[in-house]
């Protein structure tokens, strides 16, 4: 019996899968933009803030917060049939960043979220990522009756390099969070090949 190749089944497609961090200071809406993107119920290690640890937990600015991550967040999201992100939520607490060099072995990049009502946060996570050379993305979560400043104002305030990319963006929302995971995905390729690009004499 002859088949013709509209009966032939089509191969599955074998997707690329690939490590993304999102990293930022305490309470700057790390599970949250986990949660608002992942296709699976995400893994949270989340435990309630307790007055034992009120001296080192500084909740200023986000008073309303009753709950922090101890060890990480998980989720996963396909973006294309042949591409898949596994995203890797970090403690935003110094206490918990020993955890941070086993969570980053095999990432291809990183998000590091920003509140600009504790902008100082940042610094950690960026120059964590600087110094082991892991592409990333800063992208500031618009609170509700934040201040809001213009992208250059949050480069200089980090003192960022020109190539790490700045974006707005709504943790809560699924789109908005999808965007700014592709567009690390783009930074982490694009700096990628221009290591691989030869010197010219």
């Amino acid at each position: 019996m002859a088949f013709g190749r509209s009966s032939r089944k089509r191969r599955p497609v074998e997707p690329v899968t690939l490590k993304i961090l999102v990293a930022g200071g305490f309470g700057a809406g790390k599970t949250t933009l986990v949660g608002a993107v992942s296709e699976i119920r995400p893994l949270r290690t989340e435990e309630r803030l307790s007055e034992a640890g009120r001296p080192v937990d500084d909740v200023a600015g986000v008073e309303t917060k009753t709950t922090t991550t101890v060890a990480m967040d998980f989720g996963r999201i396909t973006l294309r049939e042949d591409l898949v992100l596994y995203l890797f939520g970090t403690p935003g607490q110094d206490r918990f960043w020993f955890l941070w060099d086993e969570l980053a072995q095999g990432a291809l990049g990183a998000v590091v979220l920003a509140d600009t009502r504790r902008l100082e946060d940042c610094f950690a996570a960026v120059d964590y990522f600087e110094r082991r050379a892991i592409p990333f993305t800063v992208a500031v979560n618009c609170f509700e009756g934040a201040d809001t400043f213009p992208v250059e104002t949050v480069q200089a305030a980090l003192d960022l390099d020109p190539e790490v990319p700045v974006v707005m963006c709504d943790a809560r929302d699924r789109g908005s969070v999808r965007d700014v995971l592709v567009g690390v995905v783009e930074h982490a390729v694009e700096r990628a090949e221009r290591v691989r690009e030869p010197a010219v004499p």
